[in-house]
């Protein structure tokens, strides 16, 4: 697991992100219309233009967390996936994967092998515009995060009922499972709230707005 560090000290330029965002179901279907408060709740995160709202907040974290990545993780740009989905999807998805059939509140499906790539960088792609110093860079993909809204609800209720944080923490948990982190004891799970609460209240989230 990478170390945690410090907290940044000043605003990050968001890295260079190719983002997949959509709200749906498992299979891609359109989340059921009782789930329409929620999107209501859930602000800019939820709304029109969400993709660019998460864009922006996702490019800040892997900014910031752009220090402390081995170095064959780190990228001058990267894609990942984001869906906010219902309790049923995640819970077909917590079967499938993690022979748990029930909801919970984020999954995360990384696409690097800490097993491999810790080691020695993955093989790079054909860059995009051989021999163009002005072509962007070929992103690094990170894998997928999936969300439940009806979970996060929840969760959001039980606390200071801010649905929009607590999806932000919910991503931030994601993003940090797909570089790596894990939690297998308490001070690991410790360790990663705390640079998630760090992630979602740093100094980058004065250029980005939450909602």
């Amino acid at each position: 697991m990478p170390h945690p560090g410090p907290a940044p000290q000043g605003p990050a330029p968001p890295i260079a992100l190719d983002l997949a965002f959509q709200l749906a179901s498992d299979g891609g279907d359109p989340l059921p219309a009782a789930l329409d408060p929620l999107l209501r709740r859930g602000g800019r995160l939820t709304g029109d233009g969400a993709a660019a709202v998460w864009e922006q907040w996702l490019g800040r974290w892997l900014a910031e967390l752009a220090a402390e990545l081995p170095e064959p993780w780190r990228a001058d740009a990267y894609s990942l996936g984001l869906q906010l989905s219902d309790d049923a999807s995640l819970a077909a998805l917590n079967g499938q994967w993690r022979q748990r059939p029930e909801p919970t509140d984020v999954l995360a499906f990384a696409a690097l092998d800490p097993d491999v790539h810790g080691d020695r960088p993955p093989a790079p792609p054909l860059p995009q515009g051989w021999g163009d110093p002005e072509a962007e860079p070929e992103p690094l993909e990170l894998g997928d995060i999936v969300i439940s809204l009806e979970t996060a609800a929840r969760q959001a209720d039980q606390a200071d009922g801010d649905l929009e944080r607590e999806l932000l923490f919910l991503a931030s948990h994601g993003l940090l499972h797909l570089l790596g982190w894990d939690h297998p004891d308490p001070a690991s799970l410790a360790a990663m709230l705390a640079r998630q609460e760090a992630l979602i209240s740093g100094p980058s989230t004065a250029e980005v707005p939450p909602g």
